[in-house]
């Protein structure tokens, strides 16, 4: 039986939590992911744990002006060239073997995450047959830092590379920690890309389609190389044929907002779960406080019904959708109160609990 058929129906979380202390935020990982955990964003605890910032760590070409609250990348200073390509060089090593020393350069340190050490101890003591980690999508990251004259760093092709090969760095540094804490263990690495949602509107009319595939593709390529799974989380509404076609194992999507938005790439979704691609469904509410506080099981249930069926009515076999499912919320909580996130995590785990039952699934 392949691993991945462990996935049916589990639950997993998205990036962030609200909480001030770190414990408390693990202890809720525990209970409610026992067998998917993964390491929380904490930007109570730290504004470095920020989505965006928490990933710049010893970027080449980024600057930070703290004392002016300014940050930008610089392909123009002096040393540009000599550290772009010894960047490269380093780049080539590690990917090449992902437990060379060098890796370490680029680790994410306990300044920018508090959890992730907590983490680690949760797998090791739990030899979890998956553990999710995640980084900002290349895409979000490189539009949403600016060059020193204001101007977005995507449009700047080595300022490009560099985002993205700093995101596969550190994608790559998880999955050797995990690996290196637990061997039986697969990694899960999120990417985390919310503006690809607004691909074609006229924010980003320059910018194709293919580009952005090109690039999900060269990430994704190189963690399932590493032998991790990839997935694609994004909250809005956006072409899912994207992702798909950049080779990831896993889409992740709002189904509580946006279920309806899936079906209309039916066909394309139709062939990635035929190839053994996963559907994790956000259908916990995140994004809207007043309906997860009107939400209950029986309602998340529903909801979850209610998207399968828009696949069904698209021709899709109901089984194959099923044995493909997994259980998240729609988005990260870190921008909810700690009661009501910590609702949104229970309810996760009670809805795939739930699923499991109904389907008949031994966990």
């Amino acid at each position: 039986m392949r691993q991945e058929s462990k996935l049916k129906l589990e639950c997993m979380a998205i990036g962030s939590l609200p909480h001030f202390c770190v414990q408390d935020a693990m202890s809720l990982v525990r209970e409610c992911f026992p067998h998917i955990p993964f390491w929380p964003q904490l930007a109570k605890v730290s504004k470095n744990e920020d989505m965006i910032y928490q990933f710049l760590e010893n970027m080449p070409a980024f600057f930070a002006d703290e004392q002016n609250a300014k940050s930008f990348m610089d392909a123009e200073y002096d040393d540009f060239c000599t550290d772009f390509e010894q960047f490269f060089l380093e780049y080539e090593e590690i990917i090449n073997d992902f437990n060379s020393p060098v890796i370490e350069k680029y680790a994410i340190s306990n300044k920018n995450s508090s959890s992730f050490q907590e983490f680690l101890k949760i797998v090791k003591d739990t030899k979890p047959l998956f553990a999710k980690g995640q980084i900002v999508g290349p895409f979000t990251l490189a539009t949403t830092l600016v060059d020193k004259n204001g101007r977005c760093v995507y449009y700047d092709e080595a300022l490009r590379e560099v985002v993205l090969k700093t995101l596969t760095i550190k994608a790559l540094w998880q999955i050797k920690q995990i690996k290196n804490t637990c061997p039986e263990t697969t990694p899960i690495i999120f990417i985390d890309e919310p503006s690809i949602s607004q691909l074609g509107t006229s924010a980003y009319l320059t910018i194709s389609q293919q580009e952005i595939i090109d690039m999900l593709a060269e990430i994704t390529s190189v963690l399932k190389s590493a032998g991790a799974m990839s997935a694609i989380h994004c909250c809005g509404k956006c072409d899912w044929t994207v992702p798909v076609k950049a080779g990831v194992d896993i889409i992740n999507l709002d189904a509580y907002s946006f279920a309806q938005n899936l079906s209309v790439f039916h066909k394309s979704i139709a062939e990635f779960l035929a190839n053994n691609g996963k559907i994790a469904w956000g259908v916990v509410p995140t994004l809207d406080k007043a309906a997860l506080e009107k939400a209950d099981i029986n309602l998340i249930l529903d909801k979850f019904q209610n998207a399968v069926n828009y696949l069904t009515k698209k021709g899709i076999d109901e089984k194959l959708i099923i044995d493909n499912s997994i259980i998240t919320p729609s988005c990260g909580a870190g921008a909810l109160s700690v009661e009501l996130a910590e609702k949104a995590m229970r309810l996760t785990k009670n809805v795939s609990d739930s699923l499991k039952e109904k389907y008949k699934i031994d966990c």
